[in-house]
């Protein structure tokens, strides 16, 4: 597994790892929406693109949580995947250019677990792990 969870108080710490950087914020992606759903209940029938672009790559990480669960709000779906198709240095920021799958949220259907309020900058961190992996944390608000 990618992605694992780090006790906290009274939040969801998220530690997510992965061979390019791409693959981490897939997986970091994946351990936030396994928070708020069965993963396993949602079928892929949408996808929705997503952009994002901050200074660093841990305050990319954070906008890019943020997007999801903003396009999962605003479009009534339960997401099931990100894929990260690209991250590039633009001018001076990075820029992040990806797609969410998922299908509408229904009740009946889809496994609810909790609330993700917000992908936070408490425990936010970022680093380069064994064989050259990229590790990537924060806490979730739920």
């Amino acid at each position: 597994m990618p992605y694992s969870y780090i006790e906290h108080i009274s939040d969801v710490c998220i530690h997510a790892q992965g061979h390019t950087l791409e693959e981490a914020f897939e997986a970091g992606a994946e351990a936030m929406l396994n928070c708020m759903f069965g993963l396993e209940t949602i079928e892929e029938k949408t996808s929705v693109e997503i952009i994002a672009e901050a200074g660093e790559v841990d305050l990319l990480f954070v906008e890019v949580l943020n997007e999801v669960l903003s396009i999962q709000g605003r479009d009534g779906l339960a997401l099931k995947r990100l894929k990260a198709e690209a991250i590039l240095l633009k001018d001076k920021n990075l820029c992040f250019k990806g797609a969410v799958f998922g299908e509408k949220f229904a009740p009946e259907k889809h496994a609810v677990k909790t609330e993700v309020k917000a992908a936070t900058y408490s425990g936010l961190r970022y680093s380069r792990g064994d064989k050259d992996s990229h590790v990537l944390e924060c806490v979730l608000d739920v």
